[in-house]
Formats: C-alpha cells, sequence, structure tokens
C-alpha cells in the first residue's frame, strides 16, 4: 500500500493544483454540485455511536465531519463571493478545530448540515457556472504568508475538500466493516 493511501488523515491524496481546462470545471463543478449528495449517502444508516466515532485516531468523529464540511464551505461560498466582488480581498481564516468544538456542532443532529450543505451548494453552483476565464483568474489573498489565490484554484480545492471527506467517511465504514 502507498504511503498515501495508508495515510488516513489523506485518503486520496493531498490537493494538485491543476490548469484550467472546461472539462475540468464542469467535473469540479460537478464535485460541488453534487457534494451534499454524496455526503449524505456517505452517512446513510449510521447510528449515534458511529457518527461519534473519528474517522482516525486524533481525527474529529463524523458527526464532526460534516458538520465542518458546512462550515467549510459556508466560508468558501463568501470567499468565492467576495473574490468576484472586490478587487484582491483579505479572505478571513477561522479556527477550524475551534469551529468543530462549538456548541452547535456538538448538539444538533448532522442532518442540519446536509439540509444547510444542499442549500448552499445550490447557490455556490448557480454563481459560478458561467464565470468567464477572467473571472476564474480573479485572486482573494489569505492573510498567512499573504498567499494569492485564483478563483479557479480555490475551485479546485473546494472539490477535493468535498472527495477527501466523504472518502474519510466511506474509508472509516469500509474498515469498520458498516457497509
Amino acid at each position: 500500500m502507498s504511503d498515501v493511501a495508508s495515510d488516513l488523515r489523506y485518503p486520496i491524496g493531498k490537493y494538485e493544483p491543476r490548469p484550467f481546462s472546461t472539462s475540468l470545471k464542469e467535473e469540479w463543478l460537478d464535485t460541488i454540485r453534487f457534494l451534499p449528495q454524496s455526503l449524505e449517502n456517505a452517512i446513510l444508516n449510521l447510528d449515534e455511536e458511529q457518527l461519534q466515532t473519528p474517522y482516525r485516531e486524533g481525527g474529529w468523529t463524523v458527526h464532526q465531519l460534516v458538520h465542518h464540511v458546512a462550515d467549510s464551505h459556508i466560508n468558501a461560498y463568501c470567499r468565492f463571493r467576495l473574490g468576484l466582488t472586490e478587487d484582491k480581498p483579505v479572505i478571513k481564516p477561522y479556527e477550524e478545530q475551534l469551529w468543530a468544538e462549538l456548541n452547535d456542532v456538538a448538539n444538533i443532529p448532522v442532518n442540519i448540515s446536509i439540509t444547510l450543505l444542499f442549500a448552499l451548494h445550490t447557490r455556490w453552483v448557480a454563481t459560478l457556472s458561467d464565470l468567464t476565464l477572467a473571472q476564474w483568474e480573479r485572486t482573494v489573498v489569505h492573510p498567512a504568508g499573504n498567499r494569492i489565490m485564483t478563483l479557479w484554484y480555490l475551485l479546485g480545492n473546494y472539490a477535493w475538500h468535498s472527495r477527501h471527506h466523504v472518502a474519510h467517511i466511506t474509508a472509516l465504514r469500509e474498515r469498520m466493516g458498516w457497509l
């Protein structure tokens, strides 16, 4: 087994940027479009004990992962909208681990975040579907290291992020025999 495949943190490997192409754009948009359904399918029929199982030792529980995806993608949606409407906006980072420990994550069922994701991703895909190449080349600035990222880079990163976390859950299910 390769090091990447055996690293439970990165079940599909790490994100690798790729140059713009129309076919890749459609693939990545489809990944964003279908993430809510993919995530819902990944947790289908899991009981509360299974939802409270970490996907790896020291990792988040499945429950936290689902809420994390919603938190992350809310931020992503805002980052794209800022990038489309402002000149090189500085995006707001957030403390993912601390967000995963907030009371709403602990106390509300995962179906709330799944429902949120269906609505959010509908809006997000509608925002991104007809962008021009010039719009994909617009940039945002991450304040950590003053890192400049194009919207194209972000699309690929969030498509990867979608597949990455679904794979955390499906790989856990496979390892645990929860098929």
